[in-house]
Parts: structure tokens; sequence; C-alpha cells
């Protein structure tokens, strides 16, 4: 009796120490996931009204404007750019990511990674471990941003599909990331990249939307050829500071939830131990009460 008490004060200890450091981490969540959330809401309004203005000139180009990266191809070589975490303890975040990527692939992709055209661009430690483990072809220059997160750093790995898709070595990219709603919430989504979509087929009132009659200084191809660029930057930027918020706010809800389940393994074990230590002072009464009756007699 007395070695079961003993193991279920332990398991008491060591439930009780995890739980001061799911609280620990839930509050450590909770401080970053407000820096977090606060770049992305206040980046989100600029990034939208960049990409309707993204839309609307490509929408309505007219003349020998270069448009190289909305130059639509027969796709045979894909980039998909997968955004998790660096760490882990957050939930089933970075494996939802993960699934849709392969998801993308299976479905819409298979041709082309069965010639093994398909690319990975992995952004976060984890996406970088699962994919150059499973043996798929993968860019590991960028999967550290996180560590020092900056426009510069993400502008760097931009680059690569902007470039790339340039010089005809991919023929589509496509996003996977995490679109941040609110801590408890997050949107998993794939976000095709390049190439610009035209809104061609857009209702007639979406059309009207779209027309605007610009006044370009400089020339309009300069400043087309200036302002996808850093459009394009800005999309793929706001991309990965959603990815970042989601993160905080999983590992905040996953830590929260962790914290709730000790709470109750420990009111079970004091449950428990306070059950079978009663059950020892009674058979330790029980043993006294007749070993005097045995002297009795």
């Amino acid at each position: 009796m007395s070695g079961q008490l003993k193991e279920v004060r332990n398991r008491i200890k060591s439930i009780q120490s995890t739980q001061q450091i799911t609280k620990a981490m839930k509050m450590v969540s909770a401080a970053k996931l407000r820096r977090a959330q606060d770049a992305i809401l206040q980046m989100r309004p600029y990034a939208e009204k960049l990409q309707e203005m993204l839309q609307n000139i490509v929408s309505n180009a007219e003349g020998n404007i270069d448009m190289a990266l909305a130059a639509s191809r027969p796709v045979e070589k894909v980039l998909i750019v997968a955004i998790t975490s660096d760490r882990g303890l957050c939930g089933a975040y970075n494996t939802n990511v993960i699934k849709l990527t392969k998801q993308v692939i299976r479905e819409k992709y298979a041709a082309q990674f069965a010639k093994g055209h398909v690319e990975i661009l992995p952004i976060g430690k984890k996406a970088w471990e699962h994919f150059s483990k499973n043996g798929y072809k993968i860019n590991d220059k960028f999967w550290n941003i996180f560590g020092h997160l900056t426009f510069d750093a993400v502008k760097e790995a931009a680059a690569v599909a902007l470039n790339g898709f340039v010089k005809g070595e991919y023929d589509a990219v496509d996003i996977v990331y995490s679109e941040f709603k609110n801590a408890a919430t997050q949107r998993f989504k794939v976000e095709p990249f390049l190439p610009i979509v035209k809104e061609e087929g857009a209702a007639e009132g979406k059309k009207q939307q779209l027309k605007a009659d610009f006044i370009f200084e400089p020339e309009k191809d300069v400043l087309v050829a200036e302002l996808m660029p850093k459009i394009l930057n800005t999309q793929f930027f706001k991309a990965v500071l959603d990815a970042h918020a989601s993160e905080h706010g999983a590992r905040m809800t996953a830590m929260d939830k962790a914290t709730e389940n000790a709470g109750e393994l420990l009111r079970n074990l004091k449950i428990e131990y306070n059950r079978a230590r009663q059950a020892a002072i009674t058979t330790e009464l029980t043993e006294i009460v007749s070993g005097a009756a045995a002297l009795m007699g």
C-alpha cells in the first residue's frame, strides 16, 4: 500500500511540474501573440489595397507592357511555399500545414510530382525537417526565417519565387499557410502566388470596380515593372506574418488546454491518493484492533 501511495505522490509532483511549464508557455505565447497580432492587423489593410491595385493593373493592362509575372503558361514545374513554425507544442498547427501541402501535390500537381518537377520552399523548421526527411525536392535556404523575422529576410525568400518564375524555372507558385483569425481560430489555405491571376471571369460589377483610369508617372511600363515585384513581396510578407501570428495563437490555445487537462488529472489523482491513504489507515487500525483482541483473548 505504501508503494502505491508513493507512486501516486510521484505522479502528482510530475503533473504539477508539467502544469507549471504549460502555464509559463501559455503566458509567453500570449505576449508574443499580442505583438504578432498587432503586426498582421496593421499590415493586412495595406496588403489588401496593394493586391486590389495589382489586380486592377493586370486585368486592365493594354499595349506592350511587360507582364512577365502574370504570364500564364502550361504548368510543368511547380514551387510550393509551405510555412510552418520552428517549434512544436502548438497542437495540430504544423501537421495541418504539412497535410494541406501534400493534399495540394496529390490533387493539383500529381503529374508534375511524378516527374520530379515539384519543389518545396519550406519556411519554418518543422516543414524543413518533414519534407527533407521524406525525400521531397526542397530549397533549404530560408527555413529559419522566423529566427530573425524582417521584411528584408522574407523578400530574399520571395525573390526565389519571383526570379524563378521569370526565368521559367517555375510555371506556378503556391503558398500554403495559416491565415490568422483570432487566438483560437486559424484558417489553413492555399494561395496562388504566381502567375498573377487576371480577373477576366469576374462579374460585371467586379469588372467595373477593377476598372480605374490611373495617371502613370513615370511611364506605365516602367512603373509596372517596378511596382509588381514590390506588391508581391508585400503579399509574401503578409502570408509569413499571418503564419507567425497563427503559430502563437495555436500554441497559446494548446498550452491553455494542456494546463486545464493537467488540473483535471491532479484532481483525480488527489482523490485516488486520499482514498488509498484512507484505505491504508483503515487497514492499520484493523490490524491494531485485531492484535489487541488477540492479546486480550
